[in-house]
């Protein structure tokens, strides 16, 4: 289910997403066509195979609609869907309440499903290696928390939610010092007067010199940017020679067809940018069942 702060954001996105469709008209054709007192049920279908994730925002576009409408889930989320056609939830009450959110419902658990399904892709491409599967902050404008929720739903794990709870000095924060090798100590050294222990910092290096200087100035963890297989497995030789502690992150390019062998190098982590800029939409739909008597 969505946190407190998951849940508040989804109903701010819920305002906006009805605005945009409803403007200051309404649902012009659900209004002319479907008679006021008319009552009935719909089924929401998950059309094709995949990780169901936000079916807590659909209950929360159909409530907000019309307090007369009632969800009843079927599954939670994090469930894998194995068969075509699976019912997810179904929504009873005044018709035309149900027709006017269907399409809000169906983009937020359509977009979040997408994300959760593709996730559990690549959690179980690395299936049996001791190493987590992380996100991005490259998500979609104001819905990152409920993406990352999503990625939660398909087994993954979240990196830092923004630039307010974790440090990434990456390579134009070291480029800005212009000192070399040395920015890196620099930069750590100033990130570790600043900020309580409980804040996890992590540095980005791109080779060995780099991978080196970091490790001995003992960062919670090192992202290695766009290392091949070989280099991988050296910076994992010369972490565990120099500073077993430190975590080592794989990022850069990741995706279903090599991320097996990233894993197989010994690293911790490796966060994929494509688990929320690339997922593809899971096919879900609401079908009309019957008119109640």
């Amino acid at each position: 289910m969505f946190s407190s702060s998951e849940k508040l954001i989804c109903r701010r996105l819920i305002e906006l997403a009805l605005e945009e469709d409803l403007g200051t008209e309404g649902d012009l054709t659900s209004q002319l066509v479907i008679p006021n007192a008319l009552r009935g049920s719909a089924k929401i279908v998950c059309r094709s195979v995949g990780v169901i994730a936000g079916l807590p925002a659909v209950e929360l576009v159909f409530r907000g609609l019309d307090s007369g409408l009632v969800v009843e889930p079927m599954l939670q989320d994090g469930v894998s869907v194995e068969n075509r056609n699976t019912v997810l939830a179904r929504v009873t009450g005044p018709m035309q309440s149900l027709l006017t959110g269907e399409r809000t419902a169906l983009n937020f658990l359509q977009r979040l499903s997408g994300v959760a399904t593709l996730t559990r892709r690549y959690v179980d491409a690395v299936a049996g290696l001791p190493v987590r599967i992380l996100d991005t902050r490259k998500t979609t404008p104001g819905l990152r928390l409920l993406e990352k929720y999503a990625v939660r739903c398909g087994g993954g794990h979240n990196h830092r939610m923004g630039l307010h709870d974790g440090v990434l000095i990456k390579d134009n924060h070291l480029a800005a010092l212009d000192s070399g090798l040395a920015s890196i100590r620099k930069a750590i050294d100033k990130v570790r007067s600043r900020i309580p222990a409980s804040v996890p910092i992590e540095i980005e290096v791109e080779s060995q010199e780099q991978l080196y200087m970091a490790l001995s100035c003992r960062p919670n963890i090192v992202l290695l940017d766009n290392m091949n297989d070989p280099q991988l497995r050296d910076a994992v030789r010369m972490r565990n020679e120099m500073a077993p502690e430190v975590e080592l992150e794989a990022s850069g390019g990741v995706t279903l067809d090599t991320v097996r062998a990233l894993a197989e190098t010994g690293v911790d982590r490796i966060s994929v940018g494509a688990l929320t800029h690339s997922a593809p939409a899971l096919d879900i739909a609401l079908d009309y069942e019957r008119i109640e008597n």
